[in-house]
């Protein structure tokens, strides 16, 4: 099996499309770092379009505020690599492509530190209409293998949301 393989494995994929189409709900993500992979894994699903309204790659920090309505002030002082960063990205496209359900990934895939923060740093975001979060994860391993993680958690936290 390859990584990229590994990555797609259409499982909570799959589990997070049926709990969203039990609740009659919808899903719109923003990545950072895992730049487009997550919102491959969702659609790698046959009949996502039901569930899924569809993604904002936002991998410059400026277009985390352009885009998704991330505080400016906060990029500033903080950088991209923040909770409240992941937070404001679930919320901002969730509004954004008006979906009942927003969920964002920001940190550090590496191979270098990024605003003193490690590698393996990683912020996840939800929106929906139960409220807001974030979860914080400390990942090890390869660039990819850190992506890969990133989706997968991803993918769990919001079917745990979703579910509830």
């Amino acid at each position: 099996m390859t990584d990229r393989q590994s990555a797609a494995d259409p499982q909570p994929a799959a589990d997070l499309h049926r709990a969203l189409r039990d609740r009659g709900a919808t899903l719109a993500v923003a990545e950072s770092l895992t730049g487009g992979l997550l919102s491959a894994t969702l659609v790698d699903v046959p009949g996502a379009s039901a569930t899924y309204r569809g993604g904002v790659v936002a991998y410059a920090t400026e277009l985390k505020a352009a885009l998704l309505g991330v505080d400016e002030g906060l990029l500033a002082v903080q950088g991209p690599v923040h909770p409240v960063v992941a937070r404001q990205m679930a919320e901002g496209v969730r509004k954004l492509l008006g979906a009942d359900y927003g969920l964002a990934t920001t940190g550090v895939a590496g191979p270098e530190e990024q605003d003193g923060r490690p590698v393996g740093t990683v912020h996840l975001g939800w929106a929906g209409p139960d409220g807001v979060g974030t979860e914080s994860l400390h990942l090890s391993g390869t660039r990819e293998t850190i992506r890969q993680d990133t989706v997968r958690a991803a993918l769990h936290l919001m079917l745990d949301r979703v579910a509830r």
